[in-house]
């Protein structure tokens, strides 16, 4: 099996294909936002109209994880676009995000719990 791509990595290919085909002049930051979002909502269409049940029943099947997994893909791949072009970086704002939530949401008073920190 092989290892799989670092982040940096997806972006260097991801980047090459952009590039390649001289799409960057679609991609202004306000479309890859659109795009992010339209994609997010192509993975939540996946689940509309099931019970949860179900929705859980078929997500472990072939043709639903194949759908899953290109959905999941696309919006990881504007997502990239967009660290890419603001200068973000993923992996330390993902880390920094955990920290800050780390202090929001204490275990003491937020453990089995699903209340916005600030009803806490």
């Amino acid at each position: 099996m092989s290892k799989s791509p670092t982040l940096n990595e997806l972006t260097g290919q991801l980047i090459e294909f952009r590039d390649a085909r001289n799409w960057r002049q679609f991609h202004s930051l306000k479309d890859l936002i659109l795009s992010l979002n339209l994609e997010a909502a192509e993975l939540l269409e996946l689940s509309q109209w099931k019970p949860e049940a179900e929705f859980e029943e078929e997500a472990g099947g072939e043709l639903m994880l194949q759908r899953l997994n290109e959905e999941c893909a696309d919006v990881l791949l504007y997502l990239l676009l967009i660290a890419e072009r603001t200068g973000i970086d993923l992996q330390q704002a993902a880390a920094d995000k955990i920290k800050a939530n780390a202090v929001k949401y204490p275990v003491e008073k937020s453990h089995g719990k699903s209340t916005k920190y600030t009803q806490l």
